[in-house]
C-alpha cells in the first residue's frame, strides 16, 4: 500500500479510477532507481532532496513521492555517530545545566565538559547528539527487488490497495475461487458467496461499513488484492466511501498485475488495540513470547486464525490470544460460532466491553478480559501467571533437591536452561557446594582468593576486572558479601570501602 496522501485517483463520471502509470513512465522509475543507488552512504534528508527535485520535472509530484515510497523499504538506513546520541544528548545536557547555556561560547564549554567526562573530543559529542534524527540517519544499503518495470507494476498494485482502504464492500469474480476464499480467511475478512447470474460472487465486508473503523482491517482488506490478482482472469467492482460520497471503483487483470517478486514488507501492526497492546507486551521482557498471527484453529467447517499466540520460553506450551473488536452484528455472530468450535486448545479473548458477549465466551470455556479503547497487558499477564504457576509448579516437580555443579562460578540462567525451566523454578533447590550470590552462584573458595586481592580504597573499576578474572559479572551482591561498598564519585565512577561497621 501506499501512504494515503500519495492516492492518484480520477473522479470523473462520478466513478473512482485509479491513475495508473504505464510504459511512459519508465524514464521516471529509472531515474528514480539511479538516484537512490546513487545516495547510498548519503544521509536521509540528501535523499529525500534529491527525490524532490526529481517533482519540478514531473508531471505529477504524488507520483514521484509514491515511487519514492516503494523505494525507501528497499533502502537500509542506520544511525552513524562516535557515541551512542542518547547518551552524548545525557551528557551534554546535564553539562549545559550546570553552566547555563545562552551564547554559543558557552555551549562550546558545554560540550568540552562533556567530552572531558565521556573521554572523546568535543566534535565527537557534537556531532553524536543528533545523530539518531531521521533525517540523519545513513542509507547503508539498497537492494531493490524491482527493475523500473516490475516497480511499475508494484506501483500499480499498491496505488489500487490503498483505493481499497476505503471500501464498503467488494464483489469479486475469479478464475481461481479457492484461492480467494482461503486468502479471504487468512486475512480475517468478513465475507459470504453469493450465487449470480454470472455464477457464484465473493462479497468481502471493507473497513468503511464497520461501526467503528480500524486500520488493522482497512489494511488486510487492501492486502487482499494481492491475492485477486494473481488469478489470469478476475473483475472487482467495489463500493468506495470518498469523503461521504459514495462512488464505484472497477478493477479487472488488465488494471493490475502481481509483479514476479515476494510481496512488499507489510509492517507487522498498523496503529490500533493490537499494536498497542503488542508493543506494550513485548516491553515487559516476561517469559513468554509473543507470535503475530499463528498457526490457524479448526473451528468445525472453517478456520480461525487468532490475532495472537503465547509461547512459554521454558515449555512446549501455547496460549491463544483473540482480541474481538469490529463491530458489525454479522462479525459478532460469526466469530462467536467459531470460539464455541474451538476446542483443546488454551484461549484468551480479549473482549471490548460494549460488544457485551463476553459471558457467552466464557461459557465456551475460554478467559475473557474485557476492555475499553486498548487492552490492559495487566489483564492478560495476571491470566498467563496462573498458567505459569501451573507450568513453574510442574518443571519443579522434575528437579532434584540439590544441584552441584561442576563450575566453580556459574549462573542460575544457565542451570535453568540445562534443566529446560526457567530461574523462577529453581527457588527451591539448594546448592550444597556454593554460595548464591543474586543470580550467580559462587564456590566459597573463589570468594576466600578473591577476599585476598580486594582491599578498601580500590576503584570500582579495578574491583570489577578482579571479580570478572573469576568469571563474575554480576560484581554488586559479591561486593557486598566480601564486606565492601561503592563509594560514588559523580561521572567519575567510584570507590570500594568497608561496610559500615566493618573495619
Amino acid at each position: 500500500m501506499l501512504r494515503k496522501d500519495h492516492l492518484r485517483v480520477s473522479r470523473a463520471g462520478g466513478a473512482y479510477t485509479p491513475q495508473f502509470v504505464s510504459e511512459t513512465d519508465l524514464p521516471l522509475a529509472e531515474r528514480l532507481i539511479g538516484t537512490f543507488r546513487e545516495h547510498v552512504g548519503d544521509r536521509y534528508a540528501d535523499l529525500q532532496a534529491a527525490v524532490t527535485a526529481l517533482e519540478a520535472d514531473a508531471d505529477d509530484f504524488k507520483l514521484v513521492r509514491g515511487l519514492a515510497s516503494l523505494l525507501e523499504r528497499e533502502t537500509t538506513f542506520e544511525t552513524r555517530s562516535p557515541l551512542p546520541p542518547q547518551r552524548a544528548r545525557r551528557s551534554a545536557f546535564e553539562a549545559a545545566e550546570s553552566i547555563g547555556v545562552a551564547t554559543a561560547a558557552e555551549r562550546e564549554r558545554a560540550l568540552q565538559t562533556a567530552a572531558s567526562g565521556l573521554g572523546v573530543e568535543p566534535d565527537a559529542v557534537d556531532e553524536s547528539l543528533y545523530a539518531d534524527r531521521e533525517d540523519e540517519r545513513i542509507a547503508v544499503g539498497f537492494e531493490p527487488r524491482w527493475d523500473a518495470e516490475t516497480l511499475l507494476d508494484q506501483y500499480n498494485l499498491s496505488l489500487a490497495q490503498t483505493a481499497l482502504f476505503d471500501a464498503t464492500d467488494v464483489r469479486v469474480r475469479s478464475a481461481d475461487p479457492k484461492r480467494l476464499v482461503t486468502a479471504t480467511k487468512r486475512l480475517g475478512l468478513l465475507y459470504e458467496l453469493e450465487r449470480t447470474d454470472a455464477g457464484r460472487e465473493l462479497v468481502v465486508t471493507g473497513p468503511d461499513a464497520l461501526f467503528r473503523r480500524t486500520r488493522r482491517y482497512g489494511t488486510a482488506f487492501a492486502r487482499l488484492l494481492r491475492s485477486v490478482a494473481a488469478a489470469p482472469d478476475w473483475a472487482l467492482t467495489a463500493t468506495i466511501d470518498d469523503r461521504g460520497t459514495e462512488r464505484t471503483m472497477t478493477l479487472s487483470d488488465a488494471d493490475v498485475t502481481v509483479p514476479g517478486v515476494d510481496p512488499v514488507a507489510e509492517p507487522s501492526f498498523d496503529s490500533g488495540v493490537e499494536a498497542d497492546f503488542a508493543g506494550r507486551f513485548r516491553s515487559l521482557g516476561l517469559d513468554w513470547t509473543l507470535v503475530r498471527e499463528p498457526e490457524p484453529l479448526e473451528t468445525g467447517t472453517s478456520v480461525m486464525i487468532p490475532d495472537f499466540a503465547f509461547e512459554y520460553d521454558h515449555a512446549d506450551f501455547r496460549v491463544f490470544f483473540e482480541v474481538m473488536g469490529f463491530w458489525t452484528p454479522e462479525y459478532v455472530s460469526k466469530k462467536l460460532s467459531q470460539l464455541e468450535s474451538v476446542e483443546s486448545v488454551d484461549l484468551i479473548v480479549a473482549v471490548d466491553d460494549s460488544l457485551g458477549v463476553g459471558e457467552e465466551i466464557a461459557a465456551a470455556d475460554h478467559r475473557v478480559v474485557t476492555y475499553t479503547d486498548s487492552v490492559r497487558v495487566k489483564d492478560v499477564v495476571d491470566v498467563l501467571r496462573e498458567y505459569e504457576s501451573d507450568l513453574l509448579a510442574d518443571a519443579a516437580a522434575t528437579l532434584p533437591d540439590a544441584i552441584r555443579p561442576t563450575e566453580d562460578v556459574i549462573e542460575l540462567e544457565t542451570i535453568a536452561d540445562r534443566y529446560a525451566v526457567g530461574v523462577d523454578a529453581l527457588s527451591a533447590v539448594t546448592y550444597p557446594d556454593h554460595e548464591r550470590l543474586g543470580g550467580t552462584l559462587v564456590r566459597p573458595s573463589i570468594l576466600e582468593e578473591l577476599e585476598g586481592r580486594l582491599e578498601p580504597g580500590m576503584r570500582l573499576e579495578a574491583a570489577e576486572d578482579v571479580l570478572r578474572s573469576a568469571d563474575i559479572t554480576e560484581t554488586s551482591p559479591v561486593l557486598s558479601r566480601l564486606g565492601y561498598r561503592t563509594e560514588w564519585e559523580g561521572l567519575s565512577g567510584g570507590t570500594i570501602r568497608p561496610l559500615e561497621g566493618d573495619n
